[in-house]
């Protein structure tokens, strides 16, 4: 029986990451968190590309183009919606969501959901680094262990960067 499993060890290939310029108090600590997790991981800087996006609706659109490149192992989306007294915040959460999933499900690249969808402020900050971790540095290590899985199910040593024999 064949298992397959993804590691925390980051494979050969560059990785991108798509962050949101909307709440940028938000975004921009959940990138460093990301930068600096990929960085612990083995990922140089001169491996990670940086893509702004306006706001977390437009991410997919973004990391669908990056992701059709064929040039990332993965794809980081970081963005923060937070609920107002509208709809509104239903709407770009849920689109924002599918539309991750759709590109990674269409190119075939691992594209990470890393948009916190929060009620207040407070709990957009806790995510970002306060009090729960930082959910771009979780966001980066999901992106490591699914490249590896990815390499692993086509049958690539993501050791020495051969197919298995």
């Amino acid at each position: 029986m064949a298992v397959f499993r993804g590691e925390l060890t980051a494979p050969a290939g560059r990785f991108a990451i798509v962050a949101s310029r909307f709440n940028s108090l938000v975004t921009e600590a959940l990138l460093s968190g990301c930068r600096d997790s990929f960085q612990s991981h083995g990922v140089t800087e001169d491996r990670i590309d940086v893509a702004w996006a306006p706001g977390s609706f437009e991410i997919p659109l973004v990391a669908r183009k990056l992701a059709e490149t064929g040039r990332y192992a993965a794809i980081v989306c970081l963005g923060c919606v937070i609920k107002g007294e509208t709809d509104h915040y239903d709407h770009v959460a849920g689109q924002a969501a599918a539309g991750v999933m759709q590109a990674g499900l269409a190119t075939g690249t691992p594209v990470i959901f890393g948009v916190l969808t929060t009620d207040t402020v407070e709990q957009a900050l806790n995510r970002c680094g306060l009090k729960a971790g930082n959910k771009g540095a979780e966001a980066a290590t999901t992106a490591i262990e699914m490249a590896d899985l990815m390499n692993r199910i086509a049958g690539v040593n993501t050791s020495y960067g051969a197919r298995f024999a």
